[in-house]
């Protein structure tokens, strides 16, 4: 059996010796989204830069298509083929649109290529090339930052709290081109606090509370009737 493209098994991770991650084990592989849930505070976010080598583990392994990658850092982790797209979308808000796209060449590709792939993708970015980001809508700003991850042709696709701040119709159609990335053969790791924006489209969901996965399967109905239960931890 072909092995997952990320792997995290029984990792712990914490900050200034509080623990965040206890014994986490998630694993995504080509062509699924798994949607990682859970309430604030639940180590989600941890979990992603985990990762993405942007984070040390105390303990645990994580592999990258079955190669043990323990340790490594965010750079290495980019070049393995690792993206991460972090919370609060990270463009540059004082370059437009189309020189955020053009700081990606460093990937090999030309500013033509970039742009096609952005603006085939996206065609509202092409309206506003010439427009400074920090003057982009919340939606816009998010579909920058996602085109510009997808510039460095990435194995696994890490998005933390794609929804934040935005309106659902935005959401569903930032979604949608995340479930084609995914059919495109990449694997994709996306964090969200409200299951609602994700779990239409997701293949297998995980749903973190403390720091540990206390859920790992599909993401159907039974989860759905479930989660409330899991978010506050109650059984009633």
């Amino acid at each position: 059996m072909i092995p997952p493209l990320l792997e995290l098994r029984d990792v712990r991770a914490g900050y200034d010796g509080i623990s965040a991650l206890r014994g986490v084990d998630i694993s995504v592989r080509a062509g699924q989204v798994v949607a990682l849930l859970g309430p604030n505070g639940a180590g989600k976010t941890t979990t992603q830069k985990v990762a993405g080598g942007v984070h040390p583990v105390d303990s645990g392994r994580i592999l990258y298509g079955g190669r043990d990658v323990t340790g490594i850092g965010p750079r290495d982790a980019a070049r393995a083929g690792v993206c991460l797209i972090p919370e609060g979308r990270g463009v540059f808000p004082n370059l437009t649109v189309r020189e955020n796209l053009w700081m990606m060449t460093f990937t090999g590709k030309s500013r033509e290529e970039i742009e096609d792939l952005a603006f085939s993708r996206f065609p509202i970015l092409s309206e506003r090339a010439s427009q400074t980001a920090g003057t982009l809508s919340g939606g816009e700003q998010q579909m920058l930052a996602l085109t510009r991850g997808l510039a460095t042709d990435p194995a696994v696709l890490l998005l933390d709290e794609l929804s934040m701040g935005l309106a659902p119709l935005v959401v569903e159609r930032l979604y949608e081109q995340v479930a084609q990335i995914a059919r495109d053969g990449v694997a994709v790791l996306v964090v969200e606090q409200f299951a609602s924006a994700v779990l239409d489209m997701a293949d297998h969901a995980a749903v973190m509370v403390r720091g540990q996965v206390e859920y790992d399967g599909p993401p159907g109905e039974s989860l759905r009737k479930e989660l409330a239960n899991l978010y506050l931890g109650s059984s009633t």
